[in-house]
């Protein structure tokens, strides 16, 4: 742990600290003597750029150069900001399944979020934090009986059904549930359709509010999601429609549904406002507040995607070379192009592509002696003609793994040189493998961008810690100075003793 000890100020400097630390690192910038927050981009780079200068490719312990994460948590923070200027009807339930890291978590929590779980080990895992058991809803239509035998145990009253199964196994097990009624969506637009699995049809609900009634379970609100990655703004508005209607089912059976869960499928690229404002009209349609519905949702990547950028390392090179092509008249060979393998691939932390049609773009963290993490020089391009080509493969032995089929660099890449790759926090470690002997286990470094963010996280501010220490020396000072003084004082007075004594 280093702190920075430059003098103190009124404005603290962004914190930057290490998976399983409590405090850290700072860092500060200095423009004419006036310190200043460092933005997001250099929290990032400086966090890689340390622990890249760190690793010394010739004597390091094998795993030294493993691929590892920067996670900014002041950009979970600000998502959150964004939430509430666009949704602020809407309290998010976070998808525990999208990256279950414990420090977002713990942040998530902080700001007042509830949590989505799917397992008993995401239920466990929040209520291991202190988590109230009413902030989580098992949203899971197709549950597992021992775990709905553990989640009553905890008190974790709110799940999802979608069939008539669900509905007498939950009868059976915990009758005692707050029920959802996860009614089926249009998803043909989002990334990851989830409707072919869940979800009730608007003509079977009456039919299973009906059974629902019948064994005395209490259903207090509807559920549905649009898809993960939904692109389709309409997707939304025809959804809270659909839950209307099964609303005014619902009131025919004498239940008074109190809350709406309005699922997932945002995003935090530029669709998130369109997406939100189309919802948000719905709900105000359908929904008004005056009716006091509660309207919850179940984000996931839309809070962790931009938090989270990735470093890879270049673990092997194969050179390409094709003596019969020939660039200008004078039968110049071709440049070579090459094949890079990294420390990372479609069984680890890029399962991303494989399982959530993400696709990761690379850039150059470091090559050779130079840092280029947010230049231009970090950038590839591809057009045709420009630069060297790449493809760049993971270190399995499947012919699949794959990250990249061609990109092109103007600097030419080897062996111990390091990539990076930006919006790797959705659906990345959590579906991580152990395939081949790989671990699926990556260091974290956590770096915060926002002020909020550090207080509610409970790290000390630069500030805090230099007003501890010159606390400690004033009063330090002050013992020292009594201490002259009462010895002085003694001193004066066996003096005076001494003085009397000789005058006798």
């Amino acid at each position: 742990m280093v702190i920075a000890t430059a003098s103190l100020v009124e404005t603290q400097a962004p914190v930057t600290f290490h998976h399983k630390s409590d405090l850290g690192f700072f860092k500060k910038s200095h423009n004419n003597g006036v310190t200043q927050f460092n933005n997001a981009k250099q929290l990032i780079g400086n966090a890689f750029r340390e622990r890249v200068e760190k690793i010394d490719q010739e004597i390091c312990n094998p795993g030294d150069e493993d691929t590892f994460f920067v996670a900014d948590m002041g950009e979970v923070y600000r998502q959150q900001v964004r939430w509430k200027m666009n949704l602020p009807r809407v309290k998010p339930f976070y998808a525990v399944k999208c990256n279950p890291d414990p420090t977002v978590l713990r942040l998530l929590a902080e700001m007042g979020n509830g949590f989505d779980c799917a397992s008993k080990a995401e239920i466990e895992q929040v209520l291991n934090m202190g988590v109230d058991p009413s902030r989580i809803i098992y949203a899971q239509p197709c549950k597992t009986n021992s775990y709905v035998r553990y989640v009553a145990s905890k008190g974790v009253r709110q799940m999802t059904f979608d069939n008539a199964d669900e509905l007498r196994k939950i009868a059976k097990l915990y009758p005692e549930a707050e029920l959802f009624l996860r009614i089926l969506t249009d998803d043909s637009s989002s990334l990851c359709r989830l409707s072919l699995k869940f979800g009730a049809a608007l003509d079977t609900t009456d039919n299973l509010l009906a059974l629902a009634r019948e064994l005395n379970l209490d259903v207090v609100g509807v559920s549905f999601h649009v898809g993960s990655g939904a692109s389709d703004p309409n997707a939304f508005l025809k959804a809270v429609q659909d839950a209307y209607t099964v609303f005014n089912q619902a009131a025919s059976y004498g239940y008074i549904l109190k809350t709406l869960d309005v699922g997932g499928g945002f995003c935090s690229d530029e669709t998130f406002e369109p997406m939100a404002g189309v919802l948000g009209r719905a709900l105000d349609e359908y929904f008004p507040p005056h009716l006091g519905v509660n309207i919850i949702a179940e984000p996931g990547r839309y809070f962790v995607s931009s938090a989270f950028s990735l470093a890879c390392n270049i673990i092997a090179r194969r050179t390409l070379e094709d003596p019969k092509a020939a660039s200008g008249p004078e039968g110049v060979a071709a440049p070579p192009s090459y094949m890079v393998y990294v420390n990372d691939g479609l069984y680890g932390n890029f399962s991303s592509i494989m399982f959530d049609h993400q696709n990761p773009i690379a850039k150059i963290l470091q090559s050779g002696e130079r840092f280029h993490y947010n230049t231009e020089a970090a950038n590839g391009t591809a057009e045709q003609g420009r630069g060297t080509e790449y493809s760049i493969w993971g270190p399995t032995c499947d012919g699949i793994d794959r990250i990249t089929e061609s990109i092109r660099f103007h600097q030419t890449l080897d062996v111990g040189d390091w990539l990076y790759f930006e919006d790797m926090g959705a659906y990345t470690s959590c579906s991580a493998t152990r395939f081949n002997g790989f671990t699926d286990n990556h260091d974290v470094i956590y770096v915060c961008s926002e002020p909020g963010a550090r207080a509610m996280l409970g790290i000390k501010w630069p500030s805090d810690i230099m007003m501890t220490m010159m606390a400690i020396m004033v009063i330090t000072v002050i013992m020292v100075i009594v201490t002259i003084v009462l010895g002085c004082d003694d001193a004066e007075g066996a003096w005076r003793k001494r003085g009397a004594d000789e005058s006798l």
